[in-house]
């Protein structure tokens, strides 16, 4: 799509960007800046906080939008702000005739649609998006380039939306290094409901709980807890605004979950209650005690409930998308590798593994408190452990294969 016009004959936008305009200057609309830019793509940026402006651009993100200098409309203007503004924004920037294409990065998209819809906004160059990236910080400042790298991005296009128009924004995607994928607004809403939404919102009650802990439980947090409460991390403003978008889907979701945490609560309970003459740990007289696997035990224990959210709760991580977006499957072996906890340990750790000519499939780091090291636990292919670990004990390195 060129700046002068971007139709062909067929009047069909073509779909070589050269300037996009992003509206906002928070985490996603300066994380979309700034990967465009990495790809040499002219990217304007306005915000009302000009704080937030001056920040983004200062990081290179792009230059301030100065409408009187624009020669033509950019090729597509992204319109990266809560989603309760998104259509009068739309509405107010097809006026002036910001762009060619709009589009939008907000994680509900049903709202936004109907909203745009109820303003008469020009559906057939607006393709609502939603680019599957974010931490749990925000601002400008938490911006990366690589953010949408490998991740998939929701294109919710209407009937209305011309194919030259979802094409741009398939490029726009593509260009930050994300994979898109076409979807109806209700089904995005549904989906994101489950794998975002109320899992942000479990999050948070898992988080909350650590309110009621003395500094002695604290202590003892390890990785388990900082990887469940990770996200419980965000702006509640913010979250309150995008489950009050959702708030049906997310509410189904949460209420199956509120159930299989019910049933396992009750079932713990029933246990602990059990006679003082059963020894703690064990099941009654006559019944089988549980594997350490999980795989044992008896139906009339009382512990199916909690065996059996256990079971599925490891079969449903299994379906996560992993590398490469394919389905993750138990292929990976993990090497436990002692590191000292300085700088340049964990580069050199990869150089042994590379001279070796081993690909570390994943990484996971567990810090030691109080002490000046660490456990790295290397993800790699079942026959490349041995090879991986006799390089690094002769490297120096302390491996424990099969820890």
């Amino acid at each position: 799509m060129s700046g002068s016009g971007g139709a062909d004959g067929a009047g069909v936008r073509r779909t070589d960007l050269r300037r996009v305009t992003v509206v906002g200057s928070g985490l996603i609309g300066t994380s979309i800046a700034l990967a465009l830019r990495a790809r040499g793509v002219d990217v304007t940026l306005t915000d009302p906080d000009p704080a937030s402006l001056r920040l983004a651009c200062d990081l290179g993100a792009g230059r301030p939008l100065d409408g009187a200098a624009e020669s033509s409309p950019a090729d597509i203007a992204v319109i990266a702000a809560p989603p309760a503004v998104i259509p009068a924004v739309l509405r107010d920037a097809q006026d002036r005739k910001l762009a060619q294409v709009y589009t939008d990065a907000a994680s509900v998209k049903a709202s936004v649609v109907a909203g745009a819809e109820r303003l008469g906004c020009d559906m057939a160059t607006f393709v609502a998006g939603h680019p599957m990236g974010g931490r749990e910080k925000h601002g400008p400042g938490a911006a990366r380039a690589d953010l949408f790298l490998g991740r998939s991005w929701a294109l919710c296009p209407t009937d209305e939306a011309d194919a030259g128009s979802v094409a741009a924004v398939t490029e726009l995607a593509r260009l930050c290094g994300a994979d898109p994928l076409v979807l109806e607004a209700r089904a995005h809403d549904r989906a994101v409901a489950l794998v975002s939404h109320a899992p942000h919102v479990a999050s948070s009650a898992v988080a909350a709980r650590l309110l009621a802990g003395d500094g002695a439980a604290l202590t003892l947090a390890g990785q388990g807890v900082r990887d469940v409460t990770r996200i419980a991390g965000g702006d509640p403003a913010m979250w309150t605004e995008i489950l009050t978008h959702n708030a049906g889907p997310v509410a189904e979701v949460l209420r199956e979950t509120a159930a299989d945490l019910a049933a396992t609560a009750e079932a713990l309970r029933t246990w602990s209650a059990r006679t003082p003459a059963d020894p703690p740990g064990r099941a009654p007289a006559g019944t089988e005690t549980p594997s350490r696997d999980g795989a044992g035990g008896g139906d009339d224990d009382g512990l199916e409930p909690v065996r059996d959210l256990l079971a599925r709760g490891r079969s449903g991580h299994g379906r996560i998308p992993g590398k490469h977006g394919a389905v993750r499957r138990p292929v990976y072996t993990v090497i436990p590798v002692v590191i000292p906890d300085e700088p340049g340990a964990l580069g050199r750790l990869f150089a042994a593994a590379a001279t070796a000519g081993v690909n570390i499939e994943d990484v996971r780091i567990e810090h030691s408190p109080g002490l000046p090291l660490g456990v790295a636990e290397l993800y790699v292919l079942p026959e490349a452990v041995d090879t991986l670990a006799a390089a690094l004990s002769a490297d120096g390195w302390s491996v424990h294969p099969g820890a």
